[in-house]
Order: C-alpha cells, then sequence, then structure tokens
C-alpha cells in the first residue's frame, strides 16, 4: 500500500549523469560543526547517517567562497585547498551510503558578520546588513571578479574531493540575489541597471564553474519565496531570472526556499506558518524552466507532504530537513511502508536553528543523537550484550526515551506512570494552541513501545517498596518536576512569593484544566518560553483578556533564538493581549495586581480575576531520596534531575538507556 501511496516519491530520476534513488533530498543548512575550518568525525557521521536513511541527495552545509562571507564560528575554511582530503572523507561518506553528495557555495554580501569574518562585508551597493547594525563596502569590478573567482575554486576543491557537484546560493537576499534586486544593486556599470547586468554576476559564476569542473559536475541554484517583502523579487521577477539562467543551461536544479534577512523567520518556519512553503515557488518556476529539475524546500516535514506537492506537479524534488534531522531514516520507512514508524518534526527550532543561532553546532529535540552520530553509533542502537529487566518510573518525555531506547536494545522493560496517560507536562505544551505535533510525538512513543512490548503501568504511583519489590536489574527514575509553590520572581529574588496573599495559579493547572481562570487574566511569565507564552495564547485564544508581563525587555525572549518569538507576539496581539515588559508584579491581592516598571519603578495598576504565574518547575525528586537512603542504585534522570526543556530530558533518556 504504501508503495503505491509514494509512487512519485520513491520513482528514480536522473540528474545530470547521476540516477537519484528518489525524489528526496537532504538541502543544505550550517550543522556548524567544523573546528578550525575542517570538517571532522562528528561532520561524516551525521550526514552518513542521513544517506543511510535513504536519501538520495546530500548537500552539505556552504562554504564560504571567500572571507568577506564567513558567517559561523563554525564556517569552513575559505580560499584554502588544505580543505581538500577532509572534504573527501565527508564525499566518500555519502557516497558510498548511495547518495549524491552535493556541496553548497555562498556568501552573505552585505548581511556578513565581522565578529567572525573580521573582515568588510562586500556588496553590490554599500547597503547596511541585516544581520547586525554594521554596513557594508561597494565592491570594485576587480572586488567582484575576484569574488566569482572565489566561487569558481570554491567548486573546484568540491570536485577535488570528491563532490558529485556543487549548489550555488542565491538565496535569502545574498550576495547574487543583492545583485539581482534593483533595491540592493543601484550600480550604473555592467553590474548593474537592466536585468542582463544584474544577473551578469551569477551567470558567470555559474558559467565559470562548468568551464572549470566539467560536463559531468552537477550545478544547482538555491533561491527563495519572499513574497510578503515589498523590495525582495516577485515571483514573477524571480522567474525571469531562474528562466535566463535555463535558457543557457547553467544549472541542472534550483531549490526554492522560503524567507530571507528581511524576513528571517520564513527561512526556518515553525509550527505557526502552514506546511509545504516552497511549493508555492517551486510551482512557478516549473513552469518558467525548461531543462533544470525543480526542488520544493521548506516546511515539507513528512513523506506524505512531500508526495502531494511531487504527485500536484509543483517540483520534481522535495527537500527536507529538520525532517531528517529528525528522523534520519525517514526516506527509508517510507519506502519500507513504516510511515508509523518516522519521528516527526516539531517545526521548533530550539536545537537545530536554536543551538545554530548560538554559534553552537546543531542538534534536535526529538533526536538526541543528531550531531552525537559519531558518538552514540547513530540513531540505530547496538543489541545489549546482558539483557536484563528495566524498571522506568515516569511517563514523561525522559522516561519514554529511556525506555524505548532500553527495549529496542533488548531489554525487558517495565514503565509506571501515576496518571492514566502519557507524556507528562510535554502533553500540556501540546494543547497549546499549533503545537500539537507534540500530541503525535507522544502517540508515536505510544506505538513504539507497544511494538517493543514494553508493558506500561498506568495509576502507578511509586514508592521505594515498590522499586525493591520489582526486583529490576535497571531502574531509571524520570519523575518530573512540580510547578513552584507561590510565585518567586527572578527579578525579586528576596520575595518567595507575591505580596498581598491573592491566590496563584500555575501555568501547568490551566493547560492541564485544573484550574478555571476568569475573564480579565494576568499572566507573568518569568521565564520568556512557550510554558507562559503559549498559556498566554490559549487563554487568549479561549476568550480571555489577557495581559502578559514579563521582566524581560520584550514578551518571548527565549524563542528568540528559535525565530518564533515575532510570529508568537503578532498572534498575541491579534487576540488582544496587552504586554508589559521589563515590570514585576509587587502586589496582588486577588483583584488587583501591582505592576512595578524595573526601570524606573513606576507602578500601574491592573485588574484581573486571575493571576496565572509560569517559571521553571521544582525538581520531584523525592523517589531518588528515597532509593538513596535504601542504598538502591538507580539514575535519575530528565525533570527530576534539574528541571529543563524536554530537549534534555529526551537526551538524558537516550544516554542512561544506551549505558544499560
Amino acid at each position: 500500500m504504501q508503495e503505491r501511496v509514494f509512487k512519485r516519491l520513491f520513482a528514480p530520476v536522473a540528474l545530470r549523469n547521476k540516477t537519484l534513488r528518489n525524489r528526496i533530498v537532504f538541502g543544505a543548512h550550517t550543522a556548524n560543526m567544523a573546528v578550525n575550518g575542517l570538517p571532522t568525525e562528528q561532520h561524516i557521521a551525521y550526514y552518513a547517517e542521513r544517506a543511510i536513511g535513504g536519501a538520495a541527495m546530500i548537500v552539505v552545509e556552504p562554504m564560504p567562497v571567500h572571507p568577506a562571507a564567513v558567517l559561523t564560528r563554525g564556517n569552513f575554511r575559505p580560499s584554502d585547498d588544505s580543505v581538500v582530503p577532509h572534504f573527501r572523507k565527508v564525499a566518500e561518506a555519502i557516497k558510498g551510503h548511495g547518495a549524491v553528495a552535493i556541496q553548497q557555495l555562498y556568501h552573505v554580501g552585505q548581511h556578513a558578520d565581522a565578529d567572525n569574518s573580521f573582515h568588510p562585508g562586500w556588496s553590490p551597493s554599500g547597503l547596511p546588513s541585516y544581520h547586525d547594525s554594521d554596513g557594508s563596502h561597494a565592491m570594485t569590478e576587480s572586488e567582484i571578479e575576484e569574488t566569482i573567482d572565489g566561487f569558481v575554486q570554491a567548486a573546484r576543491r568540491c570536485r577535488d574531493a570528491g563532490f558529485d557537484g556543487v549548489e550555488v546560493w542565491a538565496a535569502y537576499h545574498s550576495m547574487l540575489d543583492q545583485f539581482w534586486t534593483p533595491w540592493s544593486n543601484r550600480r550604473d556599470d555592467r553590474w548593474g541597471g537592466i536585468l542582463e547586468n544584474r544577473t551578469r554576476m551569477g551567470r558567470e559564476v555559474m558559467r565559470r564553474i562548468r568551464e572549470t569542473c566539467g560536463e559531468d559536475f552537477i550545478i544547482g541554484l538555491a533561491v527563495n519565496d519572499d513574497p510578503n517583502v515589498e523590495v525582495a523579487l516577485g515571483r514573477e521577477a524571480l522567474a525571469e531570472i531562474v528562466a535566463l539562467h535555463d535558457r543557457d543551461r547553467l544549472m541542472d536544479y534550483v531549490t526554492c526556499g522560503t524567507g530571507s534577512y528581511f524576513d528571517f523567520t520564513a527561512i526556518m518556519p515553525t509550527f505557526t506558518y502552514p506546511e509545504k512553503l516552497g511549493a508555492d515557488l517551486a510551482a512557478v518556476l516549473k513552469s518558467a524552466v525548461r531543462h533544470a529539475l525543480v526542488t520544493a524546500e521548506s516546511h515539507i516535514r513528512t513523506p506524505e507532504n512531500a508526495e502531494s506537492v511531487l504527485s500536484e506537479g509543483r517540483a520534481d524534488l522535495v527537500s527536507i530537513v529538520r525532517g531528517q534531522i529528525a528522523d534520519p531514516h525517514l526516506a527509508a520507512k517510507a519506502q519500507a511502508g513504516r510511515s508509523e514508524d518516522i519521528r516527526g518534526c516539531l517545526s521548533c527550532n530550539q536545537m537545530c536553528w536554536g543551538r545554530r543561532s548560538r554559534d553552537y553546532w546543531i542538534s534536535c529535540v526529538v533526536n538526541p543523537s543528531a550531531g552525537r552520530e559519531w558518538e552514540w553509533g547513530g540513531d540505530r542502537f547496538t543489541p545489549t550484550s546482558k539483557p536484563g529487566r528495566v524498571m522506568v518510573v515516569g511517563g514523561g518525555p525522559a522516561g519514554l526515551e529511556a525506555a524505548r531506547v532500553a527495549a529496542e536494545r533488548g531489554h525487558r522493560v517495565v514503565l509506571a506512570e501515576a496518571s492514566d496517560r502519557l507524556g507528562g507536562q510535554f502533553r500540556l505544551a501540546g494543547m497549546q494552541p499549533r503545537r500539537t505535533q507534540i500530541i503525535d510525538l507522544i502517540e508515536w512513543y505510544e506505538r513504539q513501545l507497544n511494538q517493543l512490548q514494553v508493558e506500561v503501568r498506568f495509576g502507578a504511583y511509586v514508592e521505594a517498596e515498590d522499586v525493591a519489590r520489582e526486583g529490576a536489574d535497571h531502574v531509571i527514575i524520570a519523575t518530573g518536576s512540580l510547578p513552584p509553590d507561590g510565585a518567586f520572581q527572578r527579578a525579586l529574588p528576596q520575595w518567595s512569593t507575591i505580596p498581598g496573599g491573592g491566590p496563584v495559579v500555575s501555568a501547568e493547572a490551566v493547560m492541564a484544566r485544573e484550574a478555571r481562570s476568569g475573564k480579565r487574566v494576568v499572566v507573568l511569565d518569568d521565564g520568556g518560553n512557550w510554558k507562559g507564552c503559549g498559556t498566554a495564547w490559549k487563554l487568549a485564544e479561549d476568550g480571555h483578556d489577557v495581559v502578559l508581563v514579563t521582566p524581560d525587555p520584550l514578551v518571548g525572549k527565549e524563542l528568540q533564538r528559535m525565530a518564533v518569538d515575532l510570529p508568537l507576539r503578532r498572534a498575541l496581539i491579534r487576540l488582544g493581549t496587552r504586554f508589559i515588559t521589563e515590570s514585576a508584579v509587587t502586589h496582588w491581592d486577588g483583584k488587583t495586581a501591582t505592576v512595578t516598571s524595573l526601570l524606573g519603578g513606576m507602578e500601574q495598576k491592573v485588574e484581573a480575576d486571575t493571576l496565572v504565574f509560569a517559571s521553571t518547575g521544582m525538581a520531584s525528586s523525592e523517589l531518588s531520596s528515597e532509593l538513596n537512603m535504601r542504598g538502591i542504585a538507580h539514575r535519575a534522570i530528565g525533570d527530576c534531575s534539574a528541571p529543563r526543556q524536554a530537549a534534555f530530558a529526551i537526551h538524558d533518556g537516550r544516554k542512561a538507556a544506551l549505558a544499560l
């Protein structure tokens, strides 16, 4: 049945002199794993795992083509042939597992980062960066030629390293896009003005790469859709440019993403966006080209999404990036008729872009092996040499992952959960607006545990005597955390609760429907993350009048790193939510909250029926402490060890089970 459903997705297709085994691409993204500008074993294992998992083509993260293009700490060395033997290992690992190996080449132009490059940003007309507050240098003709040669030499190095081709990056208002776009190209020489001149640099880059690297070398082009930005190229204008390149057969495929430096949140769209975003531009370009294949990229999370894009004739290939970070074996599972076993991406950006934005190497909330493939053996499990009985206490994300991986490795597992359902507080997060992918993940765990014959006991409140009676060979405690008593605010450490004596309810109680909120609600968000912001969104969506108070300078401070804070604030404002920032609640009597500015001490009164407090939980470590007193060996993982976000709970669960 699955072969019929995915008949287009798994149809081979010719690309230059190669045949792709299916239509699934693992597109370019900065994994940020380089050390001293060179790929490492971490890189090699990361890409190899996706090739093992069935991706047809893997586009390795972008290579800066010039010192002015360096953007991150983990970027590769530009303009240096010493990278070739190191990249040969990456290419061989990808090709050795049946995938076509491509490397992206990029230059960010005016959007440079001097903190990393220590080089002036180069651009067509010297406009400012949208990456930071710096300006850029308007390029001379010789600098344009130097940059073109940088692209060509980078492509040559890729060829020498054994890559099958390169993808020239012209997306997101990068260097080539800056030349294409009249707003950013204000030149009056042969590199500006009419379309022929504005596209000259990109055409020369691709023509010279073909000349240098040969007829068998694959050349791709990456572009983006930015329909809500007035100064960006519209779809028709972009189609004209792509058609011009296609007419001269300068590229073999074109990849269509979304967003740009003008609209950064759409580059890695979260769950706040509709799915299959890149397919709209792909459909336009597919009607404009005669020779190149068209790849749809951006928020195509699942094989079902991909199949629908292909079946509608909107693209020839699909790039699933975060979906294959979350489950590197997505392609193989879908082809084998095991779609139900695919671990779905949450579209949260927490550990992929969220870590990359802080200049760390990337990982994944739901797949802690991402970035650790070299250390943990990929997203696959070596059977234990000593199968035993494992007792896991707690069915939140840490306990679920520990139980699953222990069972995968051949242990007999009992999972004891005090409530009548799995997921813990993670399930509450899935009840917030547009976050049902979390519920999907919990249901995935339920299916996996059932297949692995894990014994799940609901309504099992476990004490130390129960653990001792069970007599398991290994005990894992994952009892999570509880909301704090009172309302301790980090900005007012001298108070353990809010003066005034008014009742305070937790965000957890609101989401669990254990507490009823009145019409007028103050949400005091001491964390700046989804616990407070998502609860406020839910309350506002349900018709409550919400005032969100935060000590931070903006609502959703912790969500900035995930590029989701702006869509969140827009949603809250549309629902009538009022924001009070850089403030704390200094008095609450159950009817009126006194909100005090942390900047100047000014006070304002907010009448409310309910005050909801969102903050870090307190570890539920009683069982672990009792076991310690009795000398019963165990591992405490997740929030009962230290309250953190779900990514670290799942990581703890995986690590604990691998150690058994």
